[in-house]
Order: C-alpha cells, then structure tokens, then sequence
C-alpha cells in the first residue's frame, strides 16, 4: 500500500496500478468527486474514467518517470510509457490531490517515441 502522508508516492502507485491492472488500488487512490481532462475527454467523472480510460491498463506494460515534482497540492508527472505491443509514447499529467486522494488529472499527450 503506498504511504498516504507522500503524495509522490500516491502518484507512483496509480501508474502501478495500471501496470498491474489492479482496479482495487486505482479505485483507493481516486477521490468519490474525481474529475479527467484529456482533448478528448473535457472533465469526465469518475464513472466515465472507468469506462474510457481504465481499459487501458489491459494495454499498457510499464511506466518509466522522466519527472515526478510535487508544488502544493500537484504532481507533475512526465513519463515514459511501453504497451503491450512494444510501442512507447511519453505524457505528462498533473494530479491534483484532496487529502490523500487524487481528485483531478489532467493530461497532455502524446509523443510516440518509436
């Protein structure tokens, strides 16, 4: 379990979650009012995250952290991802947390790297 006092490492923890495709550890992290911003996906709910965007952990194999800054109640977080298929690509997200819970990401995308 990811200590709750490090928001670093609650960050670190959502993107194990989706290497694990571990929906209990995601679902502990994400506040009740969780909002997702994406171009495609402009503040959806919680709800709406788990049906668009958590299929995605089915695809995706491992994170690599190009930056992990926290500023107040945010982490910044640029990383480099490998799917399944080898394909890579790099994003940077920004969550915004309440308490010990991730109340909003917001994220910018997407560089293939191959």
């Amino acid at each position: 379990m990811p200590d709750r006092s490090d928001r670093k490492s609650l960050a670190r923890s959502a993107y194990e979650a989706y290497e694990a495709n571990d929906r209990d550890l995601i679902d502990s992290l994400l506040a009740e009012d969780f909002a997702f911003y994406s171009p495609p996906d402009p503040g959806i709910d919680r709800e709406t995250y788990f049906e668009r965007c958590w299929p995605n952990a089915q695809r995706l194999e491992r994170f690599a952290f190009v930056r992990l800054i926290e500023d107040g109640d945010e982490v910044v977080v640029t990383y480099e991802a490998t799917r399944a298929d080898g394909t890579r690509f790099r994003n940077t997200e920004v969550l915004g947390f309440e308490g010990d819970k991730i109340k909003r990401t917001e994220v910018y995308f997407s560089w293939n790297l191959d």
